[in-house]
């Protein structure tokens, strides 16, 4: 087993109530992108998350940043599937995984906003604290790297 990095690290320092839950189970056997199951794509996006604060030297809240990265896909559905449900995915799983996020941890402010915006610009509310803009953009870069590593361009 390979050793943690320190980003790593963190990111399981505050979010291990979330990494050892139930429901993370779930996110690990459904794939968000390419190859990359949606625990290893929230995973990403909260070290990003970290990575991205600590070179802008930014005062944010670690913990909140963490947290709400880690469960911003917490949809706990595969979106592949062709199911009425999943109609318009794009547009409706940051209410879903904030209402299931709700359900099964305790949230902040951040943590909640987190969630619920991390699709801007598809979903038009803009995001309100720092933390959730950091994540906002993690999302994005994870996102295209999966992509185009899975296409290998």
């Amino acid at each position: 087993m390979r050793k943690l990095t320190n980003m790593e690290s963190v990111v399981i320092y505050y979010g291990k109530d979330i990494v050892t839950s139930k429901n993370i189970d779930v996110e690990k056997k459904y794939i968000q992108h390419a190859d990359v199951s949606v625990f290893e794509h929230c995973f990403g996006v909260a070290c990003l998350s970290v990575y991205i604060s600590k070179k802008l030297n930014l005062n944010v809240n670690k913990r909140a940043l963490i947290r709400g990265a880690l469960l911003h896909d917490y949809f706990l559905y595969d979106w592949h599937v062709k199911d009425e449900n999943h109609n318009l995915h794009g547009f409706r799983h940051a209410k879903i995984a904030l209402n299931n996020a709700e359900r099964d941890f305790l949230l902040n402010p951040i943590e909640k906003d987190i969630i619920q915006r991390h699709m801007f610009p598809l979903n038009i509310k803009l995001p309100k604290y720092k933390e959730s803009i950091i994540v906002c953009a993690a999302d994005k870069i994870c996102t295209l790297w999966e992509m185009l590593t899975y296409i290998r361009i």
